[in-house]
């Protein structure tokens, strides 16, 4: 039997649970003898095409959930999980008569969602995770922004971060993939070794460093919000944390970039304010409100590429909340 394992792509989490998953499906599950991978992105419209799911099993980790019939596991630690209130009516109906417990989980209390793979696997199927420490120290560390300072996130030393920046810029479909299985068998620092990987990362880190002097030019900061617009830039992605590294002072962040297929608005807190978690914005809350989602300290939302003006009122209108609420 196959097993289709969606996760969450140009993310280090998303393909740390689905290595995961993978192994964890392998050594206790044993239902398949296959595994395939698709990524998903956060995208304006439907998330899910239907003909997506496999005729074997399908299982969607650290990505918002899907009522249909097909998707056999779920696993997800996102506040903003449910696209519909009738998506988390449907998992309730599951969780209460028992239908799916067993195979759907979520819980928003975690920093990864390797970590709620890992503890519901090792708890509930006796999936041993001897080995698997390193995964999850840095799934909990760069998901949950837990780095020791903004030079620590923006630096690149650690094997972690460089995998982090090849995951979340490369354009070939192909690679997470490739990456994947990898990842639960290997240390960090051996799967960056593999040259595939490696012929990736001098390119990558020059292109960092290019996106770090394009925010420096382009960032203002006013009442604590930090505000950039790159959509004349096309990117992929770049490190998240470069507008704290320049701004430490700041508490939030908004910028606007555009990719191959959305206008992205990112909203993010400062991992390292000296505000307490009491008085900071849930923007989770904020980025639903536009289709959007995330968690409390950090969100996006994705517009369509021809819906730059869009994208930009949606920005002045949170940089006006966020700054209402310094």
């Amino acid at each position: 039997m196959d097993c289709k394992i969606f996760f969450h792509d140009k993310c280090f989490d998303g393909a740390c649970s689905a290595s995961l998953f993978t192994r964890f499906h392998r050594e206790c599950v044993k239902t398949a003898d296959r595994f395939s991978y698709q990524g998903l992105v956060h995208r304006a419209g439907a998330l899910f095409e239907d003909g997506d799911f496999g005729a074997g099993e399908n299982a969607i980790v650290d990505f918002k959930y899907s009522a249909s019939p097909k998707v056999t596991w779920w696993f997800d630690h996102h506040l903003s999980a449910f696209m519909t209130p009738e998506d988390q009516a449907d998992f309730e109906r599951g969780q209460a008569d028992g239908s799916q417990s067993m195979r759907k989980f979520f819980d928003a209390s975690y920093t990864s969602c390797t970590g709620l793979i890992m503890d519901v696997a090792a708890s509930r199927f006796g999936f041993s995770t001897k080995g698997l420490e390193e995964l999850r120290y840095w799934a909990d560390i760069v998901d949950g922004a837990k780095y020791e300072s903004a030079e620590a996130a923006v630096g690149m030393a650690a094997p972690a971060m460089k995998l982090t920046m090849v995951i979340e810029s490369s354009s070939d479909a192909l690679l997470v993939p490739k990456i994947i299985p990898l990842l639960t068998e290997m240390s960090l620092q051996e799967v960056l070794d593999r040259p595939f990987v490696q012929e990736l990362v001098g390119p990558l880190l020059e292109g960092h460093r290019a996106a770090v002097e394009l925010i420096r030019e382009r960032a203002t900061v006013e009442a604590g919000v930090i505000t950039f617009d790159i959509t004349d830039q096309p990117t992929e992605g770049y490190n998240k944390f470069i507008p704290y590294y320049l701004h430490p002072e700041a508490t939030y962040n908004v910028g606007l970039s555009k990719s191959s297929f959305r206008v992205k608005v990112s909203v993010g807190t400062n991992p390292w304010t000296p505000k307490p978690v009491s008085e900071l914005v849930n923007l989770a809350a904020i980025c639903e409100r536009y289709g959007g989602g995330g968690h409390a300290r950090v969100g996006a939302i994705s517009f369509p590429r021809d819906q730059e003006a869009e994208a930009r009122k949606a920005v002045g209108e949170i940089v006006a909340e966020l700054r209402g609420a310094e």
